[in-house]
């Protein structure tokens, strides 16, 4: 009997980890590709608690749902908080209080404007607001503030932390990425022509521009979400510097593709990497655990991406090209797929196939737009289980002991309100059974075990598996302790070296080089081209005109959009756009030494997520324009 409970509480271990490992292209050995959480199904709850019918739950609805899950996590149901501890910045402490008459405001600039900082205050009427957001994080409630912007006050906005590894990876009282819905509670109300916001904590990125940059550089090819910086007070404290991303809805529609209507979908972080487009029967259901439709549910949406993914996977190479033009923009995808791999996005579709939206036009056209960008102009390998340096390695919880289906697991399988249910009647069973066998002295130990749930563990150290360059794709090395060794560690062809997988370096973590093509900043542009997996990848490219097509677009973006000359002129904006208010921040992720030595004018060196920003466009561009497809 003894042996069976530690089985259980070491099966709850296992599956809370097994969703974090990614894949690398191609499937391949070793631990591979980006990290991250796998994405689950948000779980609706204000039905059950919005007794006045508003659409949304005022404080005594929220006060009687949290009650409720509170009772659900002591029985097996979601927690709210995180599932990894980290971060590389200095310990959060208060920030500076501010008033909204000591803040600049602006008139007629757009919210996205480039070029101006805004500040954007909240207000919650609860002192333990960010308690709360994380008692509701993964359902569907959103925990109501007032908004302050430009002196305007806009009431009822709701708010609730978004992502998962950039949630799960952060500690409490640090910055974590939220999402604002202006429309809440008034579906006409808008803040500057938007009814959505979302602001984001620059995870893992020491430049904390990816997602600026990328976005800047899309637009230039191909629709995509506008990105800018705004500083944000919370209930008068300073929490610093946010990425302000456009959200993808019907106003982003009708900004791009003149319309609102249509289908739109969002493939969610998953590094299994389900989201490739891959042929999965004509039952909507299969697909329906893999793509969120955001618009209206209906049959013809789902009927038409099926089709897609039949005719994608099931015509012959030498017919794709003209079967696919009269359901897909073809070139709008080849930009998305070059701009994908040219700006190594570690979050991309090369590497994941999630984290990208999908929007069928009301013409029957289906176009592809990137969605998370804030892991790009990195040398390949990705951040694996956390990040190296100072603080990082690799960093998990444990789950609750006993715990028959861990919180992110039920999560990652989409488990359904009446699945939870009866997994709680089980765990339930197996509490008392549990509790049954075990001395009076063993319960109270188990007790303090399950109350110190949810704490991270210490991982491998500074380096952990990850971090030191190792030639392309990383090796065992970085500075620091555990399985870290010295810089240069593995080597080409070696652990993590090209098309060598195992525990490769990159940006720390178990990263690896990509299978089948060089790592580091000499990502091979044509990484992957059997992976089945993605399918909208390796069978687009297996069309020779359509490749050829794709790596003319890979050296166009190379030739003028990584051109320093062109490229540095904007960091430099933006770096000096932020640099005051970053330096004073003290909720930020990373140290603001490493904004500095990134961001610069200078080539420094660096490796992985320190890799400064003119390093990677001076060699990404030298790479990708010498670049020869092999025969």
């Amino acid at each position: 009997m003894k042996s069976r409970a530690f089985g259980v509480a070491a099966l709850g271990l296992t599956l809370l980890l097994t969703p974090l490992v990614a894949q690398p292209p191609g499937g391949g050995g070793g631990f591979g590709g980006p990290g991250g959480m796998m994405g689950g199904q948000e779980r609706k709850i204000v039905k059950d608690y919005d007794k006045n019918n508003d659409g949304w739950l005022n404080n005594e609805e929220r006060k009687t749902a949290r009650e409720a899950l509170k009772k659900d996590a002591n029985g097996g149901g979601r927690r709210g908080g995180g599932m990894m501890g980290g971060g590389r910045g200095e310990q959060p402490s208060p920030g500076k209080m501010v008033k909204p008459d000591e803040v600049k405001t602006y008139g007629g600039e757009s919210l996205y404007d480039p070029t101006v900082l805004r500040t954007i205050f909240l207000e919650f009427e609860n002192k333990d607001w960010e308690k709360e957001l994380e008692d509701f994080h993964g359902t569907d409630v959103d925990v109501p503030a007032e908004v302050t912007v430009d002196g305007k006050k806009y009431h009822n906005v709701g708010i609730h932390f978004r992502g998962m590894s950039s949630y799960g990876g952060v500690r409490a009282g640090s910055k974590r990425s939220m999402n604002l819905a202006v429309d809440m509670a008034d579906a006409k109300q808008k803040l500057n022509g938007y009814k959505t916001l979302n602001l984001l904590n620059n995870h893992e990125d020491a430049t904390a521009m990816s997602t600026v940059l990328y976005s800047h550089i899309a637009r230039e090819y191909l629709p995509a979400p506008k990105a800018n910086f705004v500083k944000v007070v919370i209930n008068g404290e300073n929490w610093g510097v946010y990425t302000n991303v456009q959200q993808f809805n019907k106003d982003f529609t009708k900004e791009n593709f003149n319309s609102d209507k249509g289908a739109r979908w969002k493939v969610r972080g998953s590094p299994g990497g389900q989201g490739g487009v891959e042929y999965l029967g004509d039952d909507p259901a299969r697909y329906k655990r893999i793509y969120q439709i955001k618009s209206k549910d209906e049959d013809k949406s789902w009927q038409a991406l099926i089709k897609l993914a039949k005719t994608l996977n099931q015509t012959p190479a030498d017919q794709l090209e003209e079967a696919l033009k009269p359901m897909l923009d073809i070139d709008g995808l080849l930009w998305f797929l070059a701009l994908d791999v040219a700006l190594i996005n570690g979050d991309g579709f090369w590497t994941r196939a999630s984290d990208y939206t999908i929007y069928l036009d009301e013409k029957g056209k289906f176009h592809f737009i990137p969605h998370d960008m804030n892991e790009s102009f990195h040398a390949a390998g990705g951040p694996g289980m956390g990040g190296g340096g100072p603080g990082g390695g690799m960093r998990f919880a444990m789950p609750k002991p006993g715990e028959v289906l861990p919180p992110g697991l039920q999560d990652a399988l989409g488990l359904t309100d009446a699945q939870k249910k009866e997994l709680a009647k089980i765990q339930k069973e197996t509490d008392e059974k549990l509790n049954a066998f075990l001395t009076d002295e063993q319960r109270k130990q188990l007790k303090d075990m399950q109350a110190n749930a949810g704490q991270p563990m210490g991982g491998f150290g500074g380096g952990g598996f990850g971090g030191g360059p190792g030639g392309p794709g990383g090796g065992f090395g970085g500075p620091g302790g555990g399985a870290g060794g010295p810089p240069g560690g593995g080597g080409p062809g070696g652990a993590g070296g090209p098309g060598g997988g195992g525990f490769g370096g990159g940006r720390g973590g178990f990263g690896g080089g990509p299978g089948g093509g060089g790592g580091g900043l000499e990502l091979d542009p044509l990484v992957g081209l059997t992976d089945t997996r993605k399918a909208l990848r390796s069978k687009i490219l297996s069309v020779p005109s359509l490749r050829a097509k794709y790596l003319q677009d890979v050296k166009t973006i190379a030739e003028k959009s990584l051109d320093w000359k062109v490229l540095g002129p904007f960091v430099a904006m933006n770096r000096n756009l932020i640099s005051a208010e970053l330096k004073a921040d003290t909720k930020k992720l990373e140290p603001f030494e490493a904004f500095e030595r990134t961001t610069g004018d200078t080539a420094e060196a660096g490796r992985g997520r320190e890799t400064a920003l003119r390093t990677f466009a001076d060699q990404r561009r030298k790479f990708l324009l010498s670049y020869q497809e092999k025969k």
